[in-house]
């Protein structure tokens, strides 16, 4: 596994990645880590400066998502919710068709390794409130605005 570190607006990320594609985005990572980049990580690095510049809404970098099938469902309908809108919980279980499994779609969710390429900063409480997110709700927050500033 090959990694490589990115100063952000909202922080230093660590892109994790194999010789063929992006296997994680972790916050909170140690500016001082040791990386080790490779071609894959650096497309990926190439494309979240254009996301947090303003210049693309859509990612093509290659992901490998491990996860359960009911896990890559979700993550699979989390990239089809615009950039720029959100959407509930209970939306994605209905895109998903199973509409009962509003908790285990929010799990999922929670489990998501690639956030901001796969967009679960995206979905909300059916409520309309901002509910948890890997990075912290203020980075949803900034996400979410952000994405309101690129139309």
């Amino acid at each position: 596994m090959n990694n490589q570190l990115l100063q952000t607006p909202i922080g230093w990320l660590n892109i994790v990645a194999d010789e063929s594609a992006v296997v994680a985005i972790e916050f909170d990572a140690n500016p001082d880590s040791s990386e080790t980049p490779n071609a894959v990580s650096r497309q990926c690095c190439e494309q979240l400066v254009a996301y947090f510049n303003g210049e693309i809404q859509d990612f093509d970098v290659p992901l490998k998502m491990n996860g359960t099938d009911f896990q890559r469902q979700v993550w699979q309908a989390l990239n089809h919710i615009p950039y720029g809108e959100t959407c509930s919980y209970g939306d994605i279980a209905n895109r998903i068709g199973n509409p009962k499994a509003v908790r285990a779609v929010g799990a999922a969710n929670g489990k998501n390794p690639i956030p901001i390429i796969v967009p679960c900063h995206r979905v909300i409480g059916s409520s309309g409130k901002l509910t948890g997110y890997a990075g912290g709700l203020d980075l949803k927050v900034w996400l979410l605005e952000h994405e309101k500033c690129g139309d």
